[in-house]
């Protein structure tokens, strides 16, 4: 049986301005997600129907619900976490 071993992020620490970056990460992840979900052939539906392939969420980011929002910020905050506790560094040009 798979168990998820993720590398452990808890104790770190991100900076206020890698924080501003998470809602552009976020939306990013989104656009991402749409993306291969209309190449997979997944259209606007007002209900999740997996075997019709719709789903609401296939909106501009702005127009998801804050708890849809809120999948896509925890992988941006993650991720960024991820990045710093592997020891790389994230400055803005």
């Amino acid at each position: 049986m798979y168990k998820p071993n993720p590398i452990d992020t808890s104790r770190v620490e991100l900076p206020k301005e890698l924080l501003e970056l998470t809602e552009k990460i976020a939306e990013n992840v989104h656009e991402n997600w749409s993306v291969a979900r209309i190449k997979d052939g997944w259209s606007y539906g007002e209900l999740r129907d997996d075997d019709k392939k719709t789903t609401p969420c296939l909106v501009p980011y702005s127009e998801l619900t804050e708890i849809e929002k809120e999948y896509d910020r925890i992988t941006a905050i993650e991720t960024l976490k991820l990045i710093v506790a592997l020891g790389y560094k994230i400055e803005k040009k």
